[in-house]
């Protein structure tokens, strides 16, 4: 009588509808995966169509015997646990997938199945694929997932699985056949950032560190002597920028630093450089502090709080200004501008000018920046295109002796090449980074070492802080030894 009920068939209904309303919802916010990890493929939800099942199959019973006049009752009963089978069976043991199928193309298998596999070359030559997924109960190592026995005879576990790890070079020691090898850590006290790693010598997979835009790489051999006077970095004048001195649209966005208030950072957006030093003075008695916009010997002074967002013009000049975004406490956060906290620690802006004049220099060589975006929402300028250099370079050269030499690149102070001691540091003049070498190596061979890390814990680089993989830890037992 109980699951003959009709109350019981009102709650599993209702909770089977509130289910495919969150389940709808999951997939909306995050994709199917979730929706049918914690919804349409859980276990509770197959127990729950089986109740439902159960008691359709327990109410047309209770009807026993069974009369003409129930006919109607006892087909749509029946049509209901039939579609209750069949999605039972195909939950647990059907597949989904798609095949791409081409006219005049032979005959295909090939079954393309959203999920995820280890995929494990084994010794008898067969590539062994296992599921991999791990949305709902990761393995650990107290309940590593267990995928049997290879064909050596070894026994295959899943013992971890971390939805972020970060690779760093780790090089060891190697004979002569090696590349030499030197360790770095370079900070900025502005942006709160420290990063380091290692660079191989030559080496088109870790010769190179990229920080957005900016980019570390090492050769072998001394860097030339060439000095800045004919560096092909160092800004046109400003009659060969605009030599017809006409006025033209001007858009220039501008980041400045309370503790830094003579580097500022910024990009022309259109027609050329409006020539305005910004300034921001550090706030006092719980204000926001003040912009100072300078054009010469002309200041303009602004309130952070009164104007943020506002397009305000700037007195005797063709200009206006807006105030895009303000942080108290400037950090880079995965790659992104953001406040640590509410307290004025690190005061930072951004600004944009506007309006028609003569350019100062033209775009591409605008000292403030590289002719990327830089984003009105506080995001920093974008990485360089694909193939496109980088407007901040620093290349470091080590000798066969170990000396070490380098050519920087600086939009600001263009080329200049010079020497490095170890644990003595080079201001870049990209901003306040200043570059340190600690180590380095005559010979090395390339080693990784993997660290799962946290969101927000990550060393990685600016430009790559957000895009680290996920991974999983194995272990092997063979003849009483074990690998991980």
């Amino acid at each position: 009588e109980f699951f003959a009920s009709l109350k019981l068939a009102v709650v599993l209904l209702a909770v089977l509808i509130i289910a495919a309303i969150a389940g709808t919802i999951y997939e909306s916010s995050f994709d199917a995966k979730v929706a049918r990890a914690y919804v349409y493929g859980a276990p509770w939800f197959n127990v729950w169509l089986v109740l439902l099942g159960a008691n359709l199959a327990c109410s047309a019973l209770s009807r026993w015997p069974w009369r003409k006049h129930h006919l109607a009752f006892l087909v749509t009963h029946l049509g209901i646990i039939t579609l209750l089978i069949g999605s039972l069976i195909g939950r647990i043991w059907g597949i989904e997938g798609t095949i791409t199928l081409f006219k005049g193309d032979p005959p295909t298998n090939r079954l393309l199945v959203d999920q995820r596999q280890l995929r494990v070359h084994d010794v008898d030559g067969i590539v062994k694929g296992y599921p991999a997924e791990f949305l709902h109960h990761p393995p650990t190592p107290q309940r590593p997932r267990d995928l049997g026995v290879l064909a050596s005879g070894a026994h295959l576990q899943i013992v971890d699985y971390a939805p972020a790890i970060e690779g760093k070079l780790n090089p060891k020691p190697a004979s002569d056949d090696g590349a030499p090898a030197l360790h770095f850590t370079i900070a900025t006290a502005m942006m709160n950032q420290h990063l380091d790693g290692w660079l191989l010598a030559d080496d088109p997979q870790h010769g190179n560190f990229l920080m957005g835009l900016a980019n570390i790489e090492l050769k072998r051999g001394t860097a030339s002597d060439s000095g800045r006077g004919d560096s092909p970095n160092r800004p046109p004048s400003e009659s060969e920028a605009n030599p017809k001195d006409q006025e033209v649209d001007l858009e220039e966005s501008i980041f400045a630093f309370s503790k830094a208030p003579d580097e500022q950072i910024g990009h022309v957006r259109k027609g050329g450089s409006t020539g305005a030093k910004v300034r921001l003075v550090a706030p006092v008695n719980g204000n926001k502090g003040y912009v100072v916009v300078s054009f010469g010997e002309k200041e303009t002074i602004f309130d952070v709080a009164e104007n943020l967002g506002r397009d305000v013009p700037i007195e005797t000049t063709p200009f206006t200004l807006r105030i895009e975004n303000y942080w108290p406490d400037f950090r880079i956060e995965n790659g992104k501008p953001s406040s640590f906290s509410d307290e004025p620690n690190n005061p930072a802006v951004l600004v944009t000018l506007l309006g028609k004049a003569v350019p100062v220099s033209a775009a591409e060589t605008n000292p403030h920046g590289s002719g990327k975006e830089l984003t009105t929402t506080g995001g920093p300028p974008t990485m360089p295109a694909s193939g496109e250099e980088t407007p901040n370079h620093l290349t470091l050269f080590i000798a066969d002796d170990g000396a070490i030499t380098y050519e920087l690149a600086s939009r600001k102070n263009g080329k200049s090449p010079g020497k490095i001691e170890l644990n003595k540091p080079l201001p870049t003049g990209w901003a306040d980074w200043q570059l340190v070498i600690d180590q380095t190596m005559p010979s090395a061979q390339a080693q990784m070492d993997f660290t799962p890390v946290k969101s927000g814990q990550t060393s990685a680089s600016l430009s790559g802080a957000a895009d680290l993989p996920d991974g999983v830890r194995l272990r092997v037992q063979q003849n009483g030894e074990t690998i991980e």
